[in-house]
């Protein structure tokens, strides 16, 4: 009898244990599910953004290696540490649009989304003078005179691709926080197919250099983001955006001390690659070791968009 009731107890402990272990696969299961719904769409967005910089990196390669080195230094310095800035600083309004969203206070992240814009558009005009002196900076730290030359005249087109940071991480954040990922996705596809043909077409066809290459990748990054402000403003999010509104200047100073937090964390990360090519700049043949370091830094960004894509899910899924 006592084996008997010994048998039942293990049937019984066994049948538990494999119920809890398909709980478990199916819990698992719809986590993965929820993760890939905001991952993948993140990550092709990063993906086909960050994608802008090496199509229009491997174009300027063509036309000269002082080109591509002065374009690299600019990209690598000065855009990475505007970018860094920004798009850290933009991470605090994925925090409050998740809280928010998940809270149902619908109407807050219009608010939030105006707030940071207010927070953002103050730092991109304090970052200007970089883009604006960018060459006396360099030369100060010595680096080669032919990269410095062409550095700053490309440093002057950058600027529109600093203000076109601003609206693309908030509206990307205002957006994701929402669910609302494909819109994204599709627009940075479409701006990627954009920027190859015309980069094609103004630098190797018509041949207007430095300057066709610039033109491309100023609108590949105006593209989408117009694409975006017409979904946000033209009745894509009803619940969320009720149009602009003074509140948008109350309580700025939690907005700025949460943005500056999670801009110095990001920055500290991304900020060593600048000075891995200011000391490659120094090397005799500089021309050359900054072109091979630049590309290799930037197929390395391209693959951390991955990484960026979960994280902007992990957020997501968290705040809710």
């Amino acid at each position: 009898m006592k084996m008997k009731g010994d048998m039942k107890e293990k049937l019984l402990t066994s049948g538990k244990t494999n119920i809890e272990e398909e709980e478990f696969k199916d819990k698992l299961w719809n986590e993965i599910k929820k993760m890939w719904i905001v991952a993948g769409p993140a990550i092709f967005t990063r993906f086909s953004t960050f994608g802008v910089t090496i199509i229009s990196q491997a174009f300027i390669g063509h036309i000269g290696p002082a080109e591509l080195a002065a374009y690299s230094v600019v990209l690598t310095v000065f855009v990475r540490f505007g970018n860094g800035v920004l798009l850290g600083m933009a991470t605090a309004l994925e925090t409050l649009c998740g809280q928010a969203y998940g809270a149902k206070q619908y109407h807050m992240l219009g608010i939030y989304l105006q707030r940071s814009w207010i927070v953002l558009f103050a730092t991109a005009i304090l970052l200007l003078p970089l883009f604006i002196f960018t060459a006396p900076i360099m030369r100060a730290l010595g680096q080669d005179p032919n990269i410095v030359a062409v550095a700053g005249d490309i440093s002057y087109w950058f600027i529109a691709v600093l203000f076109a940071f601003l609206v693309s991480f908030t509206c990307q954040m205002f957006l994701q926080s929402q669910s609302k990922n494909m819109i994204i996705a599709y627009l940075a596809a479409a701006s990627l197919a954009i920027h190859l043909f015309l980069s094609w077409l103004l630098t190797v066809n018509f041949k207007f250099g430095l300057a066709g290459a610039m033109t491309s990748t100023i609108l590949a990054y105006w593209i989408p983001n117009l694409g975006q402000l017409m979904f946000v403003m033209c009745g894509g999010c009803k619940e969320t955006w009720k149009g602009f509104s003074i509140l948008a200047f109350n309580d700025l100073w939690p907005v700025i001390k949460l943005s500056l937090s999670s801009s110095t964390m990001l920055c500290l990360e991304l900020w060593y690659n600048t000075i891995l090519v200011l000391l490659t700049g120094n090397l005799k043949n500089a021309e050359v070791s900054v072109d091979a370091l630049a590309i290799c830094l930037n197929i390395n960004g391209w693959e951390m968009m991955i990484s960026l894509g979960f994280l902007a899910a992990a957020r997501y899924i968290y705040c809710l």
